[in-house]
């Protein structure tokens, strides 16, 4: 149970925005209180908040009993005070309104029955303001929680009074949102849960363990602090809560390095490209600092990790697309070719491997000049390993359809800026880049299908067309010819199964 003291309308409003950062679809919010006390004030908040319009039009739905908003999260606002038996919310289409959104009740009294993780908020008349008083359980409730922290969060670092608005969310539990304050530029506020780390799969090891998946923010103030000192353009951190996974930092922009049609723009991954061979450069260390007697070590991108990563391959997509699970006989012809190919990978230089070294990370900032030009961001799962692992990341971007002529450029690129450096060995970057891009869009691949099946996100399996024409790409390399000859008998590339 929370309990907030609204002095005013606006602190009203505000708690309504809060609480709209929170929801999710399936999500009942409660709103009980006497005549006046400020349910349809709060209403109107959350439902301005989802809309990011501050003067949209909310009425109460006294007479109408459901008014419904098409928005990022539809919201149903529903108001029973005039419903005529319990049983009326089912009729008034609740069941329906919780498939694609959420659903605002006041009056919930009046209802016979609600799911139990419904949000409830009480308010409550006190002198000049009223007291609201949030209670749930369940995932909605822990949601709750974290945003009003994020609003404490907020006022700690003297930014109480930013409007928030939704940005993005990724692919992990990590939420991102906008917060402005008049007078003052966007900044980004990150909301970094600790990783759950799940059940054991191998060697009594979790995924996230053996893959040296981040578990903390921390993981991110360290490697933000190692890249600004590498000459990186990253988002300044204004505030930190370490223990809550909160972050203040820098907006560096929403121009990327795709056009408005979400094609690539040549000239900016050209310029990534040389950013990475210039990065490629310096000095790196293990040890990242990231507050007084706190540091991140930055873990290696190993056989184990390389190996988990690529064997979701065989968990999620095999099974997907040939309607029966990987059986031993292949599970061992994989395990061997992919070893060949980490052996061969042992002589390739390492470094610093960002991981997600693409378009939804990196911002173009025309008014900069030289690698300035680039902000990066999203890096905390960066470990040591591979060089040319970001390099593939960057010219067969997940998210976007590069086409094989950039492809060559991106890379050759990134070689030619490595050879303007001094000594370079380009047959060997030549292989350790298809070896690493194979390896990626394998992982893809089965990434992609699990987001699907296991979190119900299916707008991922768009991209499965482009991922498998980019593995088809990797698997040229005469140093990945049995790989090519296994992927082709079972189905994940096309050509002869001989």
């Amino acid at each position: 149970m929370i309990e907030r003291f609204l002095p005013d309308e606006a602190a009203t409003a505000q708690l309504g925005e809060d609480l709209a950062q929170a929801l999710r679809p399936g999500d009942v919010l409660a709103l009980s209180g006497d005549l006046g006390a400020g349910k349809t004030s709060l209403a109107r908040g959350l439902i301005r908040a989802v809309a990011e319009d501050p003067d949209l039009e909310v009425v109460s739905p006294t007479f109408t009993l459901v008014q419904a908003y098409e928005l990022r999260l539809p919201i149903h606002h529903f108001d029973l005070y005039r419903t005529a038996s319990p049983d009326e919310l089912r009729e008034l289409g609740l069941d329906e309104a919780l498939e694609r959104g959420a659903a605002v009740i006041e009056w919930p009294e009046r209802a016979d029955t609600l799911p139990p993780d419904t949000l409830h908020v009480t308010l409550t008349h006190e002198g000049d303001g009223r007291r609201a008083v949030v209670a749930g359980q369940g995932a909605p409730m822990a949601r709750v929680e974290r945003s009003l922290g994020l609003r404490d969060f907020l006022v700690s670092a003297g930014w109480g009074g930013a409007v928030r608005r939704h940005l993005t969310g990724d692919a992990s539990a990590r939420g991102y949102e906008t917060v402005a304050l008049p007078g003052s530029r966007p900044r980004i506020l990150m909301n970094s849960p600790p990783l759950a780390l799940g059940k054991p799969v191998k060697d009594g090891k979790t995924y996230a363990e053996i893959a040296h998946t981040s578990r903390t923010v921390a993981a991110f103030v360290g490697m933000d602090r190692a890249l600004a000192a590498a000459g990186l353009s990253v988002p300044e951190i204004y505030a930190q809560d370490l223990d809550r996974g909160f972050l203040l930092i820098e907006n560096l922009g929403s121009e990327g390095i795709v056009d408005a049609e979400g094609r690539p723009i040549a000239e900016r991954y050209e310029a990534a490209a040389e950013l990475l061979a210039a990065f490629h450069r310096k000095p790196w260390t293990r040890r990242a600092p990231v507050a007084p007697g706190l540091f991140h070590d930055i873990p290696p991108f190993d056989r184990g990790a390389l190996a988990i990563e690529v064997e979701l391959l065989l968990e999620w997509y095999i099974p997907r697309f040939t309607g029966k699970p990987a059986d031993a006989g292949l599970r061992r012809e994989f395990a061997a070719v992919w070893d060949g190919l980490f052996d061969r990978l042992e002589r390739a230089e390492t470094g610093i491997v960002q991981r997600d070294y693409h378009s939804p990370n990196l911002i173009w900032r025309a008014d900069r000049a030289g690698h300035d030009r680039l902000g990066v961001i999203d890096f905390q799962d960066a470990l040591i390993g591979p060089t040319a692992y970001d390099v593939a990341s960057l010219a067969m971007d997940a998210r976007v359809t590069i086409p094989p002529e950039l492809e060559r450029r991106v890379a050759a690129a990134y070689a030619d800026a490595r050879k303007a450096q001094g000594a370079f060995d380009a047959d060997g970057f030549a292989e350790a880049y298809a070896i690493t891009a194979a390896q990626r869009n394998s992982k893809i691949l089965g990434i992609f299908v699990r987001l699907d099946e296991r979190d119900g996100k299916p707008h991922y399996l768009k991209h499965l067309p482009r991922i498998r024409d980019y593995l088809g790409r990797a698997c040229r390399h005469p140093a990945l010819a049995a790989l090519a000859a296994l992927y082709r008998r079972h189905g994940v590339l096309d050509g002869d199964p001989a």
